[in-house]
């Protein structure tokens, strides 16, 4: 349906690079490991659910036979899971980490470490994972790291005074500054760390298993069956929504510290450099984050 533009046939040849993707066992997660293995790059599978992750990696190898895939566990909605991981893949030469896993609009809850869940799971997890694969990110010669954001970081503010949703939880709210805050984490780890490209990339409005779990989790069933049919009328495939993901994490044109989405109002069709929100832009205000999270995680770079 797309004219004129990047697709995942474009991907170059990635043999011999690995490639880590957080959340690959559905929607964008799933078909950016998929479209990596096709084009011939080692892809572990980064997946909190052993079920789900081990449904995705049959498909993969049912798909792509002679694909190099693996899976394994990775919760980041606890610091613990996120060491074991980063321990055990960390030995080995990392090329591509794609920071996708997510949570969106979710009830008000707590990470193990008592974060609330979506601060916790879309930024500072993501965080303290890069920082702790960085020495395998460093061993490789041109290392990527694409963090997943949203078009709902324009809404989002850093509230430093509340960053945990203690004092006035929203779930949207909550949301935008988590996606806010992979901007500022991408944009930050590109001028903090010469040696890797980071960037940052969002699916547009793809349809996906996100949108429904927040209503599904309160209760909402009116609210899940009008995202699904908003999904199945308006939104764009999750194949598609994973194409802004791939560009960022093998085009050789990609710049760091940029954001990457699709290039029809940023919802729909094929990747192009998009802009993101002023506040993006912040560095006062992504150094602030950085040293926030650096002492609520325990990592530092």
């Amino acid at each position: 349906m797309f004219k004129g533009g990047w697709r995942a046939c474009d991907i170059p040849d990635l043999t011999g690079r690995r490639a880590i993707v957080t959340g690959a066992n559905s929607g964008i997660g799933y078909h950016t490991a998929l479209e990596l293995a096709r084009h011939g790059a080692s892809v572990v599978l980064a997946c909190r659910s052993a079920e789900r992750g081990g449904a995705a990696l049959e498909r993969i190898r049912t798909a792509l036979p002679d694909a190099d895939v693996a899976l394994a566990s990775l919760d980041l909605a606890d610091l613990a899971s996120v060491r074991a991981f980063a321990d055990d893949q960390g030995g080995q030469r990392l090329d591509i980490l794609v920071n996708n896993a997510g949570v969106m609009a979710i009830p008000r809850r707590r990470t193990a470490d008592g974060f609330e869940m979506q601060f916790g799971t879309n930024h500072l997890g993501h965080f303290a994972l890069t920082g702790l694969l960085l020495p395998a990110l460093r061993a490789a010669p041109a290392p990527r790291v694409v963090t997943v954001t949203s078009m709902l970081a324009w809404a989002g503010r850093i509230d430093f005074d509340d960053l945990q949703g203690e004092r006035r939880y929203g779930r949207w709210r909550a949301y935008g500054q988590s996606k806010l805050a992979n901007l500022l984490f991408a944009k930050e780890l590109d001028r903090r760390v010469a040696e890797v490209t980071s960037v940052a990339a969002h699916p547009g409005y793809a349809a996906t298993n996100l949108q429904l779990v927040g209503p599904r989790m309160a209760g909402e069933r009116f609210t899940e069956r009008l995202m699904k049919a908003a999904n199945g009328l308006f939104a764009q495939s999750d194949a598609d929504g994973a194409l802004p993901s791939l560009y960022a994490a093998t085009a050789p044109d990609v710049r760091g510290g940029a954001c990457y989405g699709p290039r029809f109002l940023q919802q729909r069709g094929l990747p192009t450099q998009v802009r993101t929100p002023p506040a993006a832009d912040r560095q006062d205000v992504a150094r602030r984050l950085w040293e926030v999270s650096e002492k609520l995680t325990g990592v530092t770079y």
